[in-house]
């Protein structure tokens, strides 16, 4: 498995590239704008993106959709709960974060225990709201995208619309702190961190 970390949209979103190196099956998460480098290595690579993967509707996540959907004519996979941003350009603030509306609808509707398909990686939605209401995480095997939700000693911010402090610290207890502590976790912003060091030592727990 090839994981790469891209840092995108002016406030340096983490927009990382999986791929089954065998197959040469990837998707890419959060694609915050569009990004150079991230281009350049799927290209050389001949990696096939299958899906863009969406953790959830802000635009620091999504700038970059319109232009990896085009290119790679490949599918949104997002949770329907987030709709609000994802189709109304002034709820997830595109122009302000990308300097143009951005508005879609995902191609593939994801729910908890849902599981998607890229090579030999098997992706298992994790349903976790509260930074949105639509919030998702992306577990392959033992890698955890944890979008904004779960940050290296932080969490997501919930005084956005649509954010709630009760259902994200509800996600973070009953979905993330129940996998194995050597869960390596790759956040939307910041640095990496595992599930064991945040049970000890998030604030916020």
């Amino acid at each position: 498995m090839d994981i790469k970390q891209f840092y995108t949209s002016p406030i340096q979103t983490n927009t990382y590239l999986c791929a089954d190196e065998n197959s040469k099956e990837a998707f890419i998460l959060d694609p915050g704008s569009v990004c150079k480098p991230l281009d350049n290595y799927i290209d050389s690579n001949e990696y096939k993106i299958k899906y863009i993967v969406l953790t959830h509707g802000h635009g620091d996540h999504i700038c970059g959709v319109p232009h990896y959907k085009a290119k790679y004519k490949c599918q949104v996979a997002a949770n329907k709960k987030d709709n609000r941003y994802f189709n109304d350009p002034i709820s997830n603030q595109s122009r302000a974060l990308c300097g143009q509306d951005v508005a879609f609808t995902p191609d593939i509707y994801v729910n908890d225990g849902d599981t998607l398909q890229v090579g030999n990686m098997t992706l298992h939605i994790l349903f976790t709201p509260g930074h949105s209401p639509g919030g998702i995480s992306v577990l392959v095997g033992n890698i955890l995208f944890s979008g904004d939700t779960l940050f290296a000693e932080s969490i997501g911010r919930t005084d956005f619309v649509g954010g709630s402090l009760i259902e994200l610290k509800k996600s973070v207890r009953e979905k993330m702190f129940v996998l194995p502590d050597d869960t390596f976790v790759l956040p939307g912003h910041m640095g990496h961190t595992t599930i064991g060091h945040e049970k000890q030592y998030n604030p916020f727990f």
